[in-house]
This record gives structure tokens, C-alpha cells and sequence, in this order.
């Protein structure tokens, strides 16, 4: 029998071969033109962000992190400040509060999807709220609508962290468009990914846009005037170059990304002692993650897919309460984030799966149960 080929996490060499010749012409082009830094290549790719995220001002940074820390420091958020973020999330949300001298406030998160609990967010508020960071976990927007309208009765602003989520929408709108700010990464296994860091953050007020352009150069206004204290947040050229190419594609990628969501649900509904992701009617969930959750043997499951060489993730083995660096915060108000954090696995969901990739990895998964 022909030994079967291990099934990785996550691919991006299949990626690359599908857009190897114009990625690679494209950043020749910024080699030979050596505009390194901003530059029309960079507005460029400004521009196509802004349709595709139906955004009136979108502009490139250095990462998904930095979109998070500029729109805090846009926002003119610091100490004595409050940010309500969810307790289950990668740590650039809550760690980008923390930089800018806030206090975080962890609430909890819907168990059908993992996005911030708007109940959650309205009991959080205090007199020093200054704003909500709702994230929109692996691809599926939060309860837009409720968390929006819970921070204009607050006077509250609202930044979108949609590093996972770029193309999702919902009823409220699409992803970075609804709030006060949004947010993207680019890394490079994000759905839309560059060839190193990048991000991007996008709003629709000309007076922010503006600030926030000043903030990403140091502050300056015009060169060598600094009429803010701002930091080095640029996207580099070549990571707008490798980025505009794979925008094209992106739609594509977004469209496999949810067959093989389909395909997953279909061949997996019904097994005991499985959670399959919720997807919100009116939603648009672009998988960035395909996330399932398996109470009590998860680590048992992802050993048995391992052992059958098909890799697997655990986003996130902790809520964001309990790393080390938040030892003093209380242990008990976020139950959905701790059990989501010992049942999660993520599947493969690369647009590059085969059926047969897929029926393995499935049919792998019915063996145990």
C-alpha cells in the first residue's frame, strides 16, 4: 500500500505555486524601482483595500499588532483609560492596551462563536470605559450591531480587530467598516498573507484618517515637523507589492476556505461529543480557522490525528486572563473562555485541501468516536 502523505496545519508552498510568477514580478518591480518605503506601490494597494473593505480611508502598517496600538493611540486612549476586550483571543489584542498605559477589561465570549458577548460588554462599562475592541474570531464577525449600538449609548469608541477577518461581513456591515476603527494582519498564514509582517487599518472619518497618517510616521506633519509623537508604523513596499497580487485571488481562496468549511460540518454532524462552528445567519465567515471544540478529549483526538500525520492547532491553550502577565486579574467572571480554551482544535482549512485530504482527516476524526 503507497504510504500516505502527512497533512500539514497549514500549507503555503501549495499557495505559492499558484501565484508564484506574479508575486515574484511584483517584487522585482519594487527591487528595480527601489522605492522601498510607502510610495505608489503602497498607496496602490491602499486603494484596493479601501473597495474591497467598502471603507472611504484604509492604510497600510507595519503589522497586524501596530494597526491595534496606532487606532488606541489615534484614539487618543491611555492611562486611567478602560478597554473592554475578550478573554479569548491572540494577545496583540489585549497587548496593544496595556502599551498604550489602559487598563483591559477581559470579558466573556458566545460559546456558539467564540466573538465577545455583548451582554458581557454592557456590564463591563464603567465611567472610565473608553472603548471595546470586539474581535472577529476566526473569521466570523462579533454581534456588531448590539456591541455598536451598546457603545454609542455609552459614548464609547469602537475598534474592530479584524486580523483574522478580512472579506467577512454581517448584517451590520463588513469587517473593519462598522466600528469606529478596523484592523488587519497580514501575516503571512492570515487568509489574505504577505511574505513578512503587515497590517492595515481602516476608517471613515477624514479628520482620524488623517491623524492616523501623521502617527504612522513619527508624528510628522509636514517632514521634520512632529506634531505628534507617533512611531514607525509603515508597510513596506514589497509587502504591498506581494499583497496586491494576492488580493486577486483572494475571493477565490475565501470560497474554498468555506467549501471545505461545508464539507467538514457535513461529514462531521452528528458525531457525539463533538462542537461544530456556528455560523450566525447573515454572516459572511470567511474560516480563517475551522475551530471545533471536543470536551474532555481534545488532547486524546488531536494525538490520534497526529499519530495519523494530520496537524491540528489549539487556538487559544489559555484565556487571555490567565497569562503570566496578568496574574492579579479575577479568575472566575469568564467561564466560556476557559472552556473554550481547554476544547478547542482547529482543523486544516487551507484552500489547497483535496476531498481526499479532507475524507481523511474526517474519517480519521469518526474512528475515535
Amino acid at each position: 500500500m503507497k504510504e500516505q502523505q502527512p497533512i500539514p496545519f497549514i500549507d503555503l508552498g501549495a499557495q505559492y505555486e499558484t501565484v508564484e510568477q506574479p508575486l515574484e514580478a511584483a517584487v522585482l518591480s519594487v527591487l528595480r524601482s527601489q522605492q522601498f518605503i510607502l510610495g505608489p506601490t503602497v498607496k496602490n494597494f491602499e486603494s484596493a483595500c479601501e473597495a474591497y473593505c467598502n471603507v472611504p480611508f484604509a492604510m497600510g502598517v507595519s503589522s497586524g499588532t501596530d494597526a491595534l496600538l496606532i487606532a488606541l493611540m489615534a484614539l487618543g486612549i491611555g492611562p486611567g483609560d478602560e478597554v473592554i476586550v475578550p478573554d479569548f483571543s491572540f494577545f496583540a489584542t489585549v497587548g496593544s492596551v496595556v502599551r498604550v498605559g489602559a487598563t483591559p477589561v477581559f470579558v466573556d465570549i458566545d460559546p456558539a462563536t467564540f466573538n465577545m458577548d455583548p451582554a458581557a460588554v454592557s456590564a463591563a462599562i464603567t465611567s472610565a470605559t473608553k472603548a471595546v475592541i470586539p474581535v472577529h474570531l476566526f473569521g466570523q464577525c462579533a454581534d456588531m450591531t448590539s456591541i455598536v449600538a451598546i457603545a454609542r449609548k455609552h459614548g464609547i469608541f469602537v475598534i474592530e480587530d479584524a486580523a483574522q477577518a478580512i472579506g467577512a461581513s454581517c448584517e451590520a456591515g463588513n469587517a473593519g467598516a462598522i466600528g469606529d476603527i478596523g484592523c488587519f494582519s497580514f501575516f503571512p498564514t492570515k487568509n489574505l498573507g504577505g511574505i513578512g509582517d503587515g497590517g492595515l487599518v481602516t476608517c471613515q472619518d477624514p479628520n482620524l484618517y488623517n491623524r492616523l497618517i501623521q502617527l504612522r510616521n513619527h508624528g510628522s506633519s509636514p517632514k521634520y515637523n512632529h506634531v505628534l509623537v507617533g512611531g514607525n508604523f509603515r508597510l513596506d513596499a514589497i509587502q504591498a507589492a506581494a499583497l496586491s497580487v494576492k488580493l486577486n485571488y483572494l475571493d477565490s481562496w475565501t470560497k474554498a476556505r468555506r467549501e471545505h468549511a461545508s464539507y467538514y460540518s457535513a461529514s462531521l454532524q452528528g458525531i457525539d461529543g463533538i462542537e461544530l462552528p456556528t455560523e450566525v445567519a447573515g454572516n459572511k465567515h470567511v474560516y480563517h480557522q475551522y475551530v471545533i471544540k471536543v470536551p474532555g478529549r481534545r488532547d486524546e483526538l488531536r494525538k490520534r490525528l497526529s499519530d495519523a500525520g494530520i496537524g491540528t492547532e489549539i487556538y487559544y491553550p489559555k484565556p487571555l486572563h490567565k497569562q503570566p502577565c496578568f496574574q492579579n486579574a479575577p479568575d472566575d467572571h469568564c467561564p466560556q473562555a476557559q472552556h473554550a480554551s481547554e476544547s478547542v482544535l482547529a482543523l486544516p482549512i487551507f484552500p489547497e485541501l483535496t476531498k481526499e485530504q479532507l475524507d481523511r482527516i474526517c474519517n480519521a476524526i469518526s474512528e475515535l468516536f
